[in-house]
């Protein structure tokens, strides 16, 4: 397939959706097509917002989209628009590309509206720390589907999760696609299936859009590589126990034998995250100046919210989800205290990708704590600890801002170059799922 003249079919962006305006394009779509597309509600989340899912298309296959799996991440939103788009418009992508395909702009609209703040100003990174959400990981819509298993039993599977599963198990998908992104690192890739030659076009397609590859350190250190910016992804298996999770997608996917693709990709732009030049710095030096960092940053939140947490009156998202990372990150980023290979030269990219966790991991937190004191204040709940440690944190925020912007070399990524990559790794995905069905 030619994925290349529906990429450039991708129009420009300069915002993400609202929850609001998600709905709003469904609605209109379906009104206005009411013969090609079909709108129905297959779930309601938490907070009682309606799940909707878009079917569009021919079959014999069915594939199943789903945006927003994580409120942070809502590339996928507009992925799921344009290629809704392109389906009513293209007769041959929708009629003879042999899929009926199953779009869901936003799997967890709690979380995005949480994120809104900051939707409308998508390449300026102190609006995205200050209005950052991201739930604790067993809120996680991604990761709460069932393991099943005797040495470790997960069940909490939350609404959201499980209208995903009953989508999955009415249509039996041949494929399945989750659509992340995260913030400073390159583009890379998770494949459910060990398939080399896909792998490499779907990285092409991110390089040819002037995207750089992630040839940093892995996102999780289980994570096998299958081709350049390329990894099996992790099943809830090996992750559950370490994270306090459930399955992802990915394991749901399996029961289908569907292939199932995440696609990574960043907001900004640095060349150095696929600089794969040796540096003076050791591999294993670069790894524990993050760790050492990372804990710091949990030893400070954790005095910060000591020196308040007599005072806290309201339960707010933000401090269950600040509580989980105090709780449990130390658990998450001790696994790499044993990753093999350090002993060697570490390249630009795993120098840089380990110091931009580092800045990531303290906006994202930093930012959450300074929302949920804001929550208290907000309530009328100002005490003297509560103000003192808001200006004193806040300040402690901003030297963080300025030491990320001034180690950082990026520049934030037009939004349609991002949609078009997805998109395409969508098609090229499909097709090799077809082929192998």
């Amino acid at each position: 397939m030619d994925v290349d003249q529906h990429m450039s079919r991708v129009p420009d962006y300069t915002a993400f959706p609202t929850v609001d305006q998600m709905h709003a394009e469904l609605d209109e779509l379906a009104a206005a097509h009411p013969d090609l597309v079909r709108l129905r509600r297959i779930g309601t989340s938490r907070l009682g917002e309606p799940l909707r899912v878009a079917t569009i298309g021919s079959g014999p296959h069915d594939a199943v989209i789903i945006g927003g799996p994580h409120p942070n991440e809502p590339i996928g939103s507009l992925t799921v628009s344009s290629l809704l788009r392109q389906l009513v418009e293209d007769t041959s992508l929708r009629e003879d590309f042999g899929y009926r395909w199953h779009l869901i702009p936003c799997v967890d609209p709690d979380g995005a509206r949480l994120n809104e703040g900051w939707y409308v100003r998508p390449g300026d990174r102190r609006a995205y720390a200050e209005h950052f959400y991201r739930p604790a990981e067993a809120d996680q819509v991604e990761w709460t589907f069932p393991l099943t298993g005797e040495d470790y039993f997960f069940d909490r599977t939350l609404p959201e999760t499980e209208a995903l599963m009953r989508l999955m198990d009415e249509v039996k998908p041949a494929f399945v696609y989750s659509l992340h992104n995260g913030e400073l690192q390159g583009a890379f890739y998770y494949l459910n299936k060990d398939e080399p030659a896909l792998a490499a076009r779907l990285a092409a397609i991110a390089t040819a859009q002037g995207l750089p590859l992630h040839m940093g350190p892995p996102e999780v250190p289980s994570a096998a590589p299958i081709g350049p910016a390329a990894y099996r992804t992790p099943r809830g298996t090996e992750l559950g126990a370490i994270y306090g999770i459930g399955g992802g997608s990915v394991d749901y996917a399996d029961r289908f034998d569907a292939l199932h693709l995440v696609t990574e990709l960043p907001y900004w732009a640095d060349p150095r995250v696929a600089d794969g030049t040796p540096t003076g710095q050791g591999y294993g030096e670069a790894i524990q100046a993050n760790l050492a960092a990372q804990r710091a940053l949990i030893a400070e939140l954790a005095q910060s919210m000591a020196a308040v947490r007599a005072d806290l009156t309201v339960r707010s998202p933000f401090r269950v989800a600040l509580q989980d990372f105090l709780d449990t990150h130390d658990d998450f980023i001790s696994e790499w205290e044993s990753f093999p290979g350090t002993d060697r030269p570490a390249t630009v990219a795993e120098v840089v990708g380990n110091r931009q966790l580092v800045h990531s991991m303290r906006l994202r937190y930093g930012g959450t704590y300074l929302r949920m004191l804001d929550a208290e204040l907000g309530t009328g709940n100002r005490t003297p600890a509560i103000r003192a440690e808001r200006a004193r944190f806040g300040t402690r925020f901003d030297d963080w801002f300025t030491e990320a912007e001034a180690d950082a070399t990026a520049t934030p990524i037009p939004i349609r170059v991002l949609v078009a990559v997805q998109l395409g790794a969508a098609l090229l995905a499909a097709e090799s799922a077809k082929r192998k069905s």
